[in-house]
């Protein structure tokens, strides 16, 4: 058997990208992100599966050296929406931290990562469309973060991250899919 890709039609992309999300839902990010590079294979400018795409690696971070955070920076930074470019930019910064912390690192190497990703979300924030609170809403929770670790300074971080905090894979990963 020859084991060559192949490539899907132009007309199946928008039913491929409802895949994506769909595996998202099923915490499954390996499986969205096949699909997504089959979708950029197809429609190499395709910014929904590139947005995409770097959200299903975000997914699978574990605050390891081994995540592919470049990879999902490259992605972002190749939207050509300059609100999504920082909103996804920012979300990035706040994921790793939030891998990181899960991963136990101290808090005081992670509030720089916060800070970047506020930043992001600031300049978003000035760009935004109309009645899009997003940027907002993610400074909000990265304010709430950093007054916790202030808080818990030098104490474990990850019991103040709730599963909302958490990439929708790393809840399945746990005994009866709740936070410890």
């Amino acid at each position: 058997m020859d084991l060559k890709l192949k490539t899907i039609s132009k007309d199946g992309i928008a039913e491929a990208l409802s895949k994506v999300e769909l595996y998202r839902y099923l915490n499954e990010p390996e499986e969205a992100e096949s699909i997504c590079h089959d979708i950029l294979v197809a429609d190499p400018e395709n910014q929904i599966a590139q947005r995409l795409l770097g959200l299903t690696i975000t997914d699978q971070f574990e605050g390891q050296t081994s995540d592919r955070y470049g990879e999902a920076e490259k992605m972002f930074q190749s939207l050509t929406d300059r609100y999504e470019q920082l909103y996804y930019l920012g979300l990035l910064q706040e994921r790793r931290a939030k891998a990181q912390i899960r991963a136990g690192r101290p808090a005081h190497m992670l509030v720089g990562s916060f800070h970047e990703a506020m930043r992001c979300f600031e300049e978003a924030e000035k760009i935004r469309p109309p009645k899009n609170d997003d940027a907002v809403l993610r400074w909000n929770r990265c304010v709430r973060l950093l007054e916790k670790i202030g808080q818990v300074e030098g104490e474990s971080l990850e019991s103040f991250l709730e599963d909302h905090d958490t990439a929708p894979v790393e809840m399945m990963r746990r005994p009866g899919g709740r936070s410890r």
